[in-house]
This record gives C-alpha cells, structure tokens and sequence, in this order.
C-alpha cells in the first residue's frame, strides 16, 4: 500500500514521484522493463567498448525545463557534457550552417552564408531574450497557463504583439524565407522543427523551431555524462533518498476503479497494489484509456475519441561503433553535438510528403547524434559513438526509394532501410562508412519492446500538431491531467505539454494530485469536472 502508485518508470513518471515524495507522500513506481528509464536509457549493445543511448539522447529542453532545474539533479550525480558546437547542417556544396552557444558566432556563420543573415539571426535572439523565459513558464506549467499568461501577454507586448505572434505561428519555410537571404538559418530552424511531426508548411511550425533553436543558443543540446541512462538513475536516486520506490519487471494489468474513483491497480501477476490518494499513469492514452482502465468506466465520448488519436511519425534508427571520427567534407560538422542531414528545405519537404502520403522516403531527413564528440566518455579515445534516426510512415503504402520496402521490416528490410541511412550520411562525408566497426538497427516495432509508449517509435506521445495539444490533449477538454476517473492522472507525454525529456507531463499529473488531494479537492473536483462536460460533452 502506498499514498501513490505511478505505473512506469519513464522520465516523467519518475518526476511525478519525487514531487509526490517531496510532498511527504509515500510513493512506488511500477515499471513493466527490467530497468527504469522508459525512453531515457543507454546500454552497451552496439559493441562492449561503446555506450549507446536506445531513444533519446540529447536534452535541450532537459536544461530549459523550470521542472527539471527544481530538482536539483546535479546533487545526485548528474553531469551535463557540451559537445563544441550545438547543431549543424552541412550543404552539399561543401559549406554548413552552425548554431553555436555564442550566438555571435551564430551570426557570423549565417552572415556567410546570406547577407544580412547574422543580423536577422541577432533578432530572434532579441526575441527570445524578451519572451524566452515567459514562453518556458506557460508551456511547462499545467494548461490554461493562468499565472503564467499576463507575464507572457507583457512581453509578447514589448517584443512586437501580434505581430511576433503572426511570425511565430507561420509555417517555418514561411519564417525562414521572410528573415533570411541565405539558407542557413532557415535550414537551422526547420531541422528544428522537424524534431516533431511537423512539416516545413505546417501552421505553428516555427514556434517549435525557434524554441528548440533559441534554447540551443542559450542552453545549448547537452547530454548526460555517461549516457542517457545516467539521467535517470539520478531521478531514481533523488526519489530513493526520499523513501520512494521503483520495483522493475512489474508490468501493471489493469487500474482498480470502484464507484467512479481509482483504488490502486493490479499487476501482471495478479497482485494487488493499493493507492490511497492517487494514481499517476506515465503510459500513452490509448494504452490507458481502453487498456489499463476498461470502457465500462469510461464516457463513451473517450472511445471515439481514441479512435481519433494521433500518433507521430514511426522512427526508424541505427546506432554505430565507428574507428574514428566522421570524415565530414564540411569540417564544422565535426564539432556539432548533432547534425541534420537534408540537401535543403525543398528536400526537407519531399520527404514530409513522402510520410504524408504513406511513402518511405527515398531521401530521409536524418538527425544524427556524435555522442562521443559531445561526452568523451561514450567510446575510447580517437573513435565516436554514434546513432542516426529517421521517421517512416506507421502504415507503409509504398516505397518511393528502389528498395521495395514494404513496412513488413524484416531483416532485409531492416538492412535496406539503414543502408539508405548511411548513404545519406556517405553523401556528406565520403568514407563514413569505411570506419564503421559494428552497427545496430532498430525498426519501428522494436521501440515498443524497449518501451511500450513508444508505439512503432512514435517518440512523441502523440502527434504535436496544433489539434491534438492543449486543450486538445489527448482528448478535448480541459489539456489537464484530470481524467475521467476521480483520483487517476496521466502523466504522460500524451498529456498537455507533448513530448521531449522536460517532465512537465508528470509534473502536472503531480500537481493535479496534490491538489486534489488537499482541503481545496472537495471544490476543485467537481468544478473541473463539470467545465470539462462543458467543453466537450
């Protein structure tokens, strides 16, 4: 019996626990995999001598997360690595655009690369300087951003009003082509972009571009020393030393539900595990809704709504143990912790396209991580660890490369698919592939036997597209944790704000309990409620 049971041990799972545990509340984790870590882990399965992180690597939002900060995780072993630079994007031509941590550097890269360049850069740093801080507030706190609004109506007052807001709301082509001569920084910011499931055309494109972006500038894309893994064995530390408790290799079956209220829930085994406050699920929605809580105890409205779920693009990943280092034909993508491989926006649309209509893309957008040019400690001295992913369509209705992929991945395909990776990273550095000592793939179904969230590689928890997030996450309503079930809280990247490793998820689900669970519970329950019903009936 606990005070709160949190079923999976993913990064914000973990969060939600140790603000539970900092609370006073006694707390157990129960996670279906051998280890915790969900999508945050790393091992050894490329080559013995390599570490190599399975989903996420890098974390730019894990250092410009206000969540992530308050806990503090430096103090129970976490250290943060920088590679030199902090992204970019070699051009065919043998030129590359780089964003730096010094953003003057930044500038003078893409003044290079088009006239005027640096300067348009310099204001969208301006902009960030003047609205950075209060854009991090209102999407990393529960939704609707009540307190952190007017500061947020203020500053996007003096940086330009609605102006600013009509920029950051276009296209990112439409951003990128309005600001910059050269194609640098529309390259920057649209590989940025593509970090979720937009496309270069798609309508809010350019605020995640420019978030990933500006947080690069200032905070750079860090990575754990050590490995991903290490991030959360800081976060199981944390929680340890608070009583909290993670046992692992216990997959949950189902949520106890009596009367409309969760009781606790009952694992695989068929044991039962009593939650007297709350329970806090750090699963995707249909795996809650449907899966571990029955349609009995569910509106009817959320049946159809699940079949209306959108889940983002299916990945598809190769991790490498090379010799040396990439030979890269444009020098400064040796220094860059991660590095977007497109010949340019036109391409980056194609292959939008290609996953659009069903097609595996003949020309993949990859993003490839050099963790060992990033932290050292990856592999041993004068090699690099390094991993390159790619997103293919869930479905596969055609091959549009000369492969015949037809999304069955077996292992033919599986080889064809990650040699069409390597020729896109081949293209860029001749010789890339004479270095490689072993390689791993991963294709879409097996992401979801590291982590069951991660249906087909969806890394995202769902798709980031304007209509399935705020209100409109996972389901419409209200964009908070609350679930039609008193006392039960997602606390995953299906609930408000959408994926990336900045536990705001299960921060939110964290506070939703506390509050529910406090003197204030006996108003706030039925008045969120009955606002709920009334937005979406």
């Amino acid at each position: 019996m606990a005070d709160a049971v949190v079923v999976g041990a993913g990064h914000n799972g973990l969060v939600a626990a140790n603000m539970l545990a900092d609370a006073g509340w006694d707390v157990e984790v129960l996670e279906a995999q051998p280890e915790p870590g969900g999508a945050v882990r790393s091992d050894r399965g490329v080559h013995p001598d390599y570490v190599s992180d399975l989903c996420s690597a890098f974390y730019p939002l894990g250092v410009a997360s206000p969540v992530m900060r308050a806990l503090d995780l430096q103090r129970y072993g976490l250290r943060w690595r920088h590679a030199p630079a902090v992204l970019a994007h070699p051009l065919p031509d043998g030129r590359c655009a780089v964003l730096e941590r010094d953003r003057d550097a930044t500038a003078g890269n893409l003044d290079a690369l088009g006239e005027g360049d640096g300067e348009a850069w310099l204001r969208l740093c301006g902009l960030w300087d003047e609205m950075g801080d209060d854009v991090l507030r209102a999407l990393f706190t529960p939704f609707p951003p009540v307190r952190a609004a007017l500061p947020l109506a203020a500053s996007a007052h003096r940086a330009g009003g609605l102006r600013v807001l009509r920029s950051l709301l276009a296209p990112v082509r439409t951003l990128g082509e309005q600001e910059f001569a050269g194609p640098g920084g529309p390259l920057l910011l649209a590989g940025a972009a593509l970090h979720t499931d937009m496309f270069p055309e798609t309508t809010a494109g350019s605020v995640f571009g420019w978030l990933l972006a500006m947080i690069g500038q200032r905070d750079g894309w860090p990575v754990p020393e050590g490995g991903a893994g290490e991030l959360t064995a800081a976060l199981v530390r944390r929680l340890e030393a608070r009583g909290g408790r993670v046992r692992c290799d216990t997959p949950v079956a189902s949520v106890v539900v009596r009367d409309g209220r969760a009781l606790g829930v009952r694992t695989a085994s068929g044991e039962p595990v009593r939650a007297t406050r709350a329970v806090l699920a750090d699963v995707s929605a249909p795996a809650l809704y449907g899966g571990l809580v029955g349609w009995a105890d569910l509106p009817g409205s959320v049946r159809a709504d699940m079949r209306r779920f959108d889940w983002d693009h299916a990945t598809f990943k190769v991790d490498w143990a090379l010799s040396g280092p990439i030979p890269w034909a444009s020098p400064d993508a040796g220094r860059a912790g991660t590095v977007h491989l497109s010949p340019g926006l036109d391409a980056m649309t194609d292959y939008s396209t290609h996953l659009a209509t069903g097609r595996v893309p003949a020309e993949p957008f990859a993003l490839l991580g050099q963790m060992t040019t990033a932290d050292p400690t990856r592999s041993p001295a004068g090699t690099e660890s390094v991993w390159a992913y790619t997103h293919v369509p869930h479905e596969v209705k055609a091959d549009a490369g000369p492969d015949g992929i037809t999304g069955g991945w077996d292992e033919r395909e599986q080889a064809a698919m990650a040699d069409r990776v390597e020729n896109v990273v081949e293209r860029r550095a001749p010789g890339f592939r004479s270095r490689i000592t072993d390689r791993r793939v991963i294709a879409p179904p097996a992401f979801q036997d590291h982590d069951a969230n991660l249906r087909n590689g969806a890394l995202n928890g769902g798709t980031a597209m304007v209509h399935q997030q705020f209100v409109f996450r996972p389901v419409p309503g209200l964009g908070r944790a609350e679930t039609p079930v008193a006392g039960l809280y997602l606390a995953s990247a299906s609930a408000h704000p959408g994926g990336g490793v900045h536990g705001a998820c299960g921060a939110n689900a964290a506070r939703a309990a506390l509050a529910h669970a406090g003197a204030g519970g006996l108003l706030l329950t039925p008045a969120l409620n009955a606002l709920s019903r009334l937005l979406a009936p």
